[in-house]
């Protein structure tokens, strides 16, 4: 096995050791540098530029000293499917032993169909109803590519979890609602809703939100259960 100590790859962290980024699997996680989204939300707005923070010499190295004590190794972001070296750094880390797993936003989805057979699960970011997104990513018809990731992961047959990051001054319960019922409609099965982390957002108003009143209405969540019985909280 070849070192790739000059792989195209922007790294800006690494978290070496973590227990829920992987459903049950040990693992470490890559931040991968750089989106050219500009979600209000973003807590990581360190990683939006595509500027490397870490060399992958030094990712090697730490690889090799994780054999056999790691299960796994997740490619985050950032969008690590923005980058050309993913797939070249992806065959690298699954020669070391280690399943592959992937966050990602959708953004690509040409270049998600070629890494998906060299995966082993992924988590699919879904920032609202598919004809909405330009609200949360600021960015005009940026639906249409996270939607072809998804029928693409579906297809797949691969293992994934499909989540959306809850702000109630972004999204309301009628768009969850809707987006449940498009979900479902589409195949989805495993879905997330997740609490929106508020500490340095990009958008500055976004920040410091102490409850989520929609998170918390077992009500509405019983309701969206109807739609998609699998739903999980986080």
């Amino acid at each position: 096995m070849k070192p790739i100590t000059h792989t195209s790859l922007s790294i800006g962290g690494l978290t070496p050791f973590t227990t829920i980024d992987f459903p049950n699997h040990l693992a470490a996680v890559i931040f991968c540098q750089g989106c050219s989204w500009h979600c209000g939300y973003c807590h990581n707005t360190h990683l939006l530029p595509f500027k490397s923070a870490l060399s992958w010499e030094s990712i090697e190295s730490f690889l090799q000293r994780r054999q056999g004590l790691l299960d796994g190794v997740v490619f985050s972001g950032g969008e690590p499917t923005l980058q050309k070296g993913l797939l070249e750094a992806i065959h690298y880390v699954q020669d070391l032993g280690f399943k592959i797993g992937l966050h990602t936003s959708g953004i690509n989805s040409k270049y998600l169909g070629e890494l998906l057979p060299y995966l082993d699960w992924v988590a699919l970011d879904i920032k609202a109803p598919f004809a909405r997104y330009s609200t949360i990513t600021g960015v005009p018809d940026s639906g249409i590519q996270p939607l072809e990731s998804m029928m693409l992961i579906l297809e797949s047959g691969i293992a994934y979890e499909c989540r959306t990051t809850v702000h109630p001054h972004l999204l309301n319960k009628d768009d969850l609602l809707e987006l449940a019922t498009s979900l479902v409609d589409l195949g989805v099965q495993q879905y997330v809703l997740q609490d929106c982390r508020t500490a340095h957002c990009l958008d500055p108003s976004l920040e410091n939100l102490i409850y989520n009143p929609i998170l918390k209405d077992e009500q509405f969540i019983q309701t969206m259960r109807t739609i998609l019985p699998k739903l999980r909280i986080r």
